[in-house]
């Protein structure tokens, strides 16, 4: 029989067992038999028949795979029926209900018999009150069936079996285990059922065989993503999806049932040509529709509505807090709302969809589950509930032992809100952050920033807990949890303080100094965490308090402008500060845990003098203590800041004992960017920046650094992919003069162009004026890969004039900034004007020992065309472009320096070379069967790129196909041809 390729993803096979399954009609079954004796020997006399129970768990697919299985069959032409249950006017079934269905069938063949075969069955159900009435309707029923499949041959399909009455079920059960049908195939679908179930013992009990339905694989996940948005996804969003459903996520529902709701909020969002998520990861939820909920998350069958009102109530509660079991039996009223709770939670876990731990804690099995119910009107009032747990123990140990003891209530006090009076919230607070700071930093944070809800400004607890929480807080990278303090701390910096009053004593002076240098240290750390979110105070669309708390800290309003000069925000000029370096050294780190990773004033001035000329960056080192940085660090620095790294920076600055890289922040994610770009990753650099660009449109604390937009679209024109090079441009504001943006932009206008006269002399003066613009706001660090760029635009022009200008801009660049990276591009320059091959060599070395890939290319390609060996330069070019994937603009520079020189560009690398860990894995995928679409789904890239890089293995391998690439694969050739590093 003729295969068909399902549209399922993943059931295949399973498509093909029902369909085979309903072809088995009783069109080969000869003779007749009557009465009893042909129900009776229905399953030898029909043994081609089959009956067939699909079965998995909910939405797994089961009519989905029964409805493709009989769409394949009708269109070979072959009848199928459906078997109406639903339709019985008894609602408690029966062999009544049984006996309405089949009439149901019957009317569906067409063969002029229908009112014989009707009324000789109405004639047995009219008589079957007595003994032996029900066996005798069941035989009639498998004769007039087996009549009709003779006459007509036909198969029959019934849906959702878990639902069928118990009544119905059993007579179903009995019908097709004694009198079944001769010729008549029976495909059934519906769940597994909790033992002691009647469907569940008698359906599975007639059927033949039992095709339960796995759940999807991962990847298989991945594709049903893919082909549900119909374009290639970033893989966060599959890991996003499959995290959110648990135990659900190999369910094809459930996974679909997300990618709605994602659909229905706006939160997808097509960037670089993936699919990627603009709500958090944490925050992916099911369709908010209760019936909906009921199909997918209840194992046995769909709950009323009460149920999933009770579990809403139940969601709502553990999301603000921690509930444990033991919460819920201190209840003292057995009618009391707790009471009510806790009768929920034991449907719920009996029904499987909640879970209690070792530690009795409370979750939900499925988070996109909860996260849906949080959705829907919830009938009592939550914070009431945890108002009530809260006061359970308090009552008992009171508000301080309490937070000592049981650090959790603090989530349950921040839930509770107003309804708490502060003389129990602050001092249980307080002593669950005091408590809890030792073992989980988290909870810490959390408490304190309750308690600041309940202190005033003028408290003096205030300035305190707000020093703790920002010290914690940048302990663990968590610099949105930092910028959450900017509206008490403002509040806060309003208020006079004891330092501020004319009547103090020495103490209160003493105490006074210690609130305002925390205060003020907050306020710094607040602006570090606002650059680490690329979130600058000077933005239009900044809020304005952070500018208003900047406003009475200038020392902060320093550390906030250092974004200008990383691509964060507007430029806004700076004040050094000489000779401050012993003043702050003592005072950067501040009282309290944490403080070291606030930069004094010095260290900041010296970041921000990182960007501009050699001898600003020497007055600011020399502002610094002796031997705090050595050389290494130093060139680290800079060459941070020619990227707008700030993260980068910073470590170099701080060191790893005071700078934690840890974290998700904005920074570290470019961070992580850069180091990828530099080291040929590109794959793992374009799918930083789209999380960066995604995390800024969340909603959250994170904004959008331009950097990190420039530095895809130079990936994208590289990789000669300049309609999404244009795309990242132009999210980028005009007014940025950053040299990134510069490169870029000069790069996009000049190959958008075709490279023609009149385009490049385009290109070329607009990228002067980027250049001008950037040096009158002090940006030097980066302007050297401008001007090589431009460098070789005129070279290839054969313009002599503006080469020797650009050329002098270059050197006149490295005589004011005199960092190590534009010392490597005027070597450079030198070899590609002066046919300079020892300056090429020279700077060839310095980049390999740097690691920065896509420069070394440029060498290599000046090397091909001014190096003694040209065709080793040009392989070591073709080689390391091949690695990042490079595209037509690499290509043709390479191609017209190959035939200057009269050498020929290789059609494969050497078999020494060895294939790449990317190389290998797709081999891998293409060996196991996968499509392009699945590879470009597990890829993250689009299938046009998949074809392009199996086109570059089929020459490197000398395979000529998919299927001859396989076979090298599987059988070893490509080991032994030294192709597979390890082997």
């Amino acid at each position: 029989m003729q295969q068909h390729p399902s549209p399922l993803v993943g059931r295949h096979g399973e498509v093909e067992d029902v369909a085979e399954a309903l072809r088995t009609t009783g069109g080969a079954i000869g003779g007749s038999t009557g009465g009893t004796t042909a129900g009776a020997t229905g399953r030898t006399a029909g043994a081609e028949a089959r009956t067939l129970l699909v079965t998995g768990g909910a939405g797994t697919g089961k009519t989905a795979v029964v409805e493709q299985a009989r769409q394949i069959v009708v269109q070979e032409g072959g009848r199928v029926l459906r078997f109406g249950w639903e339709s019985g006017e008894d609602p408690a079934g029966g062999t009544a209900a049984l006996t309405d269905a089949v009439c149901g069938v019957l009317a569906k063949v067409h063969d002029g018999r229908l009112p014989a075969r009707i009324a000789a069955v109405r004639r047995v159900q009219a008589r079957a009150t007595g003994p032996g009435g029900e066996v005798a309707l069941l035989s009639t029923l498998g004769e007039v069936l087996a009549d009709a499949a003779r006459e007509v041959p036909f198969a029959l399909i019934l849906d959702n079996t878990e639902r069928m009455p118990a009544r119905t079920a059993s007579a179903l059960g009995l019908l097709l285990r004694t009198f079944r049908p001769a010729g008549v195939p029976v495909v059934m679908a519906g769940r597994p059922m909790s033992p002691g179930h009647v469907t569940a013992a008698q359906l599975p009990a007639a059927a033949d065989r039992v095709l339960e339905l796995p759940p999807l694989s991962s990847a298989e996940v991945g594709e049903l993503v893919v082909r549900r948005l119909g374009r290639p996804v970033e893989p966060d969003l599959v890991t996003a999806v499959l995290a959110a459903l648990g135990p659900l996520a190999g369910s094809p529902a459930a996974v679909l049932s997300v990618l709605a709701s994602l659909e229905e909020r706006g939160g997808l969002l097509e960037l670089d040509g993936q699919v990627c998520l603009t709500v958090p990861e944490d925050g992916l939820r099911l369709r908010a529709d209760a019936a909906e909920l009921g199909r997918l998350c209840w194992p046995d069958a769909s709950p009323d509505i009460g149920t999933v009102a009770a579990a809403a109530v139940l969601a709502a509660l553990v999301d603000r807090a921690e509930v444990r079991l033991e919460d819920l039996h201190r209840a003292q009223s057995p009618d009391g709302p707790l009471e009510e709770v806790g009768r929920t939670v034991d449907r719920l876990v009996a029904d499987r969809v909640v879970t209690v731990g070792e530690d009795g804690r409370i979750t939900f099995a499925v988070p996109a589950l909860a996260a849906a119910l949080r959705t829907l009107p919830a009938r009592a009032e939550v914070r009431s509930l945890h108002a009530a747990i809260t006061r359970l123990v308090t009552d008992r140990l009171g508000a301080t032992a309490a937070g000592t003891r049981r650090p959790r209530l603090a989530g349950h006090v921040a839930a509770a809100g107003a309804m708490l009076d502060d003389t129990l919230a602050v001092p249980l607070l307080l002593a669950a952050a005091g408590s809890s700071g030792r073992f989980n930093q988290a909870w810490a944070v959390r408490s304190y920033h309750s308690v600041l809800r309940h202190l005033p400004p003028h408290d003096p607890r205030t300035p305190g807990v707000l020093h703790e929480s920002a010290g914690l807080s940048l302990g663990h990278s968590d610099h949105i949890g930092v910028l959450a303090l900017a509206e008490p701390l403002l509040a806060c910096l309003d208020v006079p303080h004891r330092d501020d009053r004319g009547d103090r004593d020495d103490r209160g002076e003493r105490e006074g100094r210690v609130d305002r240098d925390g205060l003020e240290w907050v306020t710094r750390a607040c602006a570090l965490s606002a650059l680490h979110e690329h979130r600058s105070p000077y933005a239009e669309d900044a809020d304005p308090r952070y500018r208003a708390a900047l406003e009475r800290v200038p020392v902060s309003g320093e550390l906030a402008a250092l974004g200008g000069r990383y691509g964060i925000g507007p430029s806004v000029p700076m004040t050094p500060r000489p000779g401050s370096a012993a003043k702050e050294s003592g005072s950067s780190t501040g009282p309290g845990s944490g403080s070291g990773s606030v930069p004094s004033a010095a260290e900041v001035w010296l970041v921000a003098a990182a960007v501009g000329s050699s001898a600003e960056f020497e007055r600011a080192r020399q502002d610094m203590p002796t031997d705090v940085l050595g050389e290494a660090a130093l060139d680290r620095l800079r060459n941070a800041a020619a990227y707008g790294d700030l993260a980068g920076a910073l470590e170099a600055v701080l060191g790893e004992q005071r700078y934690v890289a840890a974290g998700e922040s904005t920074a570290v994610r470019y961070h992580s960017m850069v180091r990828d770009y530099l080291t040929g990753d590109w794959d793992s650099a374009l799918s930083c920046a789209r999380r960066i660009e995604t995390r800024g449109r969340s909603g959250g604390a994170a904004g959008v650094g331009q950097s990190a937009r420039a530095l895809a679209a130079e990936i994208q024109l590289m990789r000669g992919e300049l309609g999404r090079a244009s795309e990242w441009l132009d999210l980028i504001p005009d007014s940025v003069c950053h040299p990134l943006v510069a490169r870029a932009r000069l790069g996009v206008r000049y190959w958008s162009g075709q490279g023609d006269g009149a385009s490049a002399d385009e290109a070329l003066e607009a990228a002067r004026h980027d250049v001008r613009r950037a040096r009158e706001s002090g940006l030097l660090a980066g302007l050297d890969r401008v001007l090589l760029r431009m460098l070789s635009i005129t070279v290839r022009g054969d313009s002599p004039e503006a080469t020797r200008r650009t050329l002098e801009e270059l050197e006149a660049l490295y005589e004011e900034a005199a960092s190590p990276m534009t010392y490597e591009a005027v070597l450079v320059a030198r070899g590609m004007v002066h046919g300079d091959a020892d300056s090429a060599l020279a700077a060839y070395r310095l980049v390999r020992r740097r690691v920065d890939l896509p420069l070394s290319v440029d060498c290599c390609q000046c090397l091909t065309e001014v190096g003694d060996d040209p065709q080793v330069w040009l392989d070591e070019a073709m080689r390391s472009g091949h690695v990042l994937g490079m595209g037509r603009p690499v290509r043709s520079l390479l191609g017209a320096a190959a035939r200057r020189r009269n050498v020929s560009i290789p059609r494969r690398r050497a078999a020494r070379a060895g294939l790449t860990d990317r190389e290998v894995r797709l081999i891998g995928m293409v060996s196991d069967g996968s499509t392009n679409r699945q590879i470009a789904a597990r890829l993250a890239c689009s299938e046009k790129t998949v074809e392009q890089r199996l086109s570059r293995l089929f020459q490197r391998t000398g395979c000529r196909s998919r299927v001859e690439l396989a076979a090298a694969w599987l059988d070893g050739s490509l080991a032994r041809q030294g192709l597979v590093p390890g082997h």
